[in-house]
């Protein structure tokens, strides 16, 4: 009988413990397979520079880059509502106490903000949340390990003189206003 209380106290305990807080991750699952929006998931490998050309900090930058997840929603008059509430979501979730905002541009109906989880010197994950009212959104979880605000910038220069994978972004053409 002790044993059988022992385990359901447990399990009780375990159960309580698991956070009900929505998170970006779950949105991201959750929204993969919904049709109006596009889902990508990139590798390093989409950055194609000569390493042998880069700095000693654009290295360190490069190598704490794990991914990048892509989660984009394509605005269409028949989804209005919809793009209403998935960004009010969004928007909800990156006030969680878990992430922190750096930056916020724009107002409104047209903007963007950049995020991040953790702590300033040993950052788990920038996002990037932008969105326009007549196009849609999209929000970008960069992951990686021991990232800090030196190396996004380090990224930022290496982006620059870098050839792209245009191939892993195909996905995303249809988003593009023209």
């Amino acid at each position: 009988m002790k044993l059988i209380y022992f385990i359901a106290t447990l399990a009780s305990l375990l159960l309580s413990s698991c956070s009900s807080e929505p998170s970006l991750q779950k949105y991201f699952v959750e929204k993969s397979e919904d049709k109006d929006f596009v889902a990508l998931d990139l590798s390093p490998n989409i950055i194609n520079v000569d390493k042998t050309k880069l700095t000693s900090e654009q290295k360190t930058a490069l190598a704490s880059f794990d991914k990048m997840n892509i989660l984009a929603f394509k605005l269409d008059e028949n989804n209005k509502a919809q793009f209403e509430a998935e960004s009010n979501k969004l928007t909800q979730i990156l006030k969680g106490k878990k992430y922190q905002q750096l930056m916020k541009v724009g107002s409104g109906k047209d903007g963007a903000s950049v995020s991040f989880v953790g702590d300033e010197d040993n950052i788990d994950e920038f996002i990037l949340f932008g969105k326009k009212e007549d196009n849609g959104f999209a929000v970008v979880r960069i992951l990686g390990n021991d990232m800090n605000p030196n190396n996004i910038m380090n990224m930022i220069s290496i982006l620059q003189s870098a050839n792209i994978d245009m191939d892993q972004l195909k996905p995303l053409e249809g988003l593009i206003k023209k």
